[in-house]
């Protein structure tokens, strides 16, 4: 699939990324939320998400839900705990420890299981979790936690999660549409994720893709009117249409931006680009002397976190605003007990735009008089 050279700044960030001409032109119509068509794009939408999933229509539904990844992850903890339950997340990074927010703050008994930010989480201290607390009725864990790009089992993680007959929520945020994920097989009741990630569209939605039958037995736990992710998945089967408001023109460009990610050759297309992106800024980092923080064999291709060099002149600040006046933008990092920043491979990017990125690194690097390799 060629890729459009028209853009704006290259964002090497994990969300909101870089989208294509065609996504953005998508959005440069109004369309009434009430009508046929719109609905008929809804229904697409949602039967689109499944498929990409590849899970059986009969057993997964998708529930698109306003707002950012986060509002969904809250609808997702809020309206599917019982008021008697109790989460248990594993925890690798920020985003972990942000599902443990939501639970404290919605007054759901939650434990947090924590490791290393540039380790996997740790499968055996779950087996171990959940045989000795009867109490834990939910798993919570990242795919890939966006703080580092370190990669969690999720696999195993849903073997353990099902030997003890719990439920298991997969936050998918920066991973889905880009890696492959087996949702019955893997034992996922609800796997969340966002239009402005891998399927390369904008910022104003995220959605839930739920086992059916876990879904509709959660009757009366929603903490929230807004987030009632029951009560959105009725609505929408009831007569296609959102309970409030719904973010049409993000709809309009997420749509586009499905039918472009199955032109590129679905989630395997689209992995091959940003694995080539990824090893291209791999390769380029650190030949001008940087250093990954996450090992290899944990390391996604979707961002990577890179230490700040161990140099008196360095300003992180400075190198970020050297790069974006080159016309490229990255992520500062967000450990709690490394320098790190971050450079994101996903979004309507390719290996020119990271060879882009790296001429002006070096460019800044001179600039700021640093000297690494």
């Amino acid at each position: 699939m060629t890729i459009s050279s028209w853009k704006d700044k290259a964002l090497f960030t994990p969300g909101p990324l870089t989208t294509g001409r065609a996504v953005k032109q998508a959005m440069l119509r109004d369309l009434g939320s009430r009508d046929r068509e719109f609905i008929a794009l809804v229904a697409d939408v949602r039967r689109r998400l499944v498929a990409l999933a590849d899970a059986d229509p009969a057993v997964y539904t998708a529930v698109p839900m306003q707002g950012s990844g986060t509002f969904a992850i809250e609808s997702v903890i809020g309206s599917a705990i019982p008021p008697d339950g109790r989460l248990l997340v594993l925890v690798n990074g920020a985003y972990g420890e942000r599902m443990v927010q939501i639970a404290r703050r919605l007054s759901i008994e939650v434990v947090a299981l924590r490791s290393a930010e540039n380790a996997p989480v740790d499968v055996d201290a779950l087996d171990a979790a959940l045989a000795q607390d009867d109490a834990i009725t939910h798993v919570a864990v990242v795919h890939c936690e966006t703080t580092t790009g370190v990669m969690n089992p999720i696999d195993a993680v849903g073997a353990v999660v099902a030997r003890f007959g719990r439920s298991l929520i997969v936050d998918a945020m920066s991973s889905f549409g880009a890696y492959p994920i087996d949702l019955a097989g893997w034992g996922i009741d609800y796997l969340i994720s966002s239009a402005n990630k891998c399927i390369e569209g904008v910022p104003g939605f995220a959605f839930v893709l739920a086992r059916i039958a876990t879904l509709r037995a959660v009757e009366g736990y929603a903490r929230s009117v807004s987030l009632d992710l029951l009560a959105q998945y009725e609505g929408l089967e009831r007569d296609g249409q959102f309970r409030f408001t719904p973010p049409v023109h993000a709809l309009l460009a997420f749509h586009q931006a499905l039918l472009e990610l199955e032109a590129e050759g679905g989630v395997a297309g689209r992995a091959a680009r940003y694995r080539r992106n990824y090893e291209r800024t791999l390769e380029g980092m650190t030949a001008l002397g940087f250093h990954p923080y996450v090992p290899e064999p944990h390391r996604s291709y979707v961002i990577t976190s890179f230490y700040y060099p161990d140099h008196p002149n360095f300003d992180f600040q400075r190198f970020y605003q050297l790069l974006s006046e080159r016309g490229c933008v990255i992520y500062p990092g967000k450990l709690s007990h490394a320098d790190c920043f971050r450079i994101g491979h996903i979004g309507r990017l390719d290996v020119a735009d990271v060879e882009n990125l790296l001429c002006a690194v070096r460019a800044a690097l001179k600039e700021m008089e640093i000297q690494l390799s």
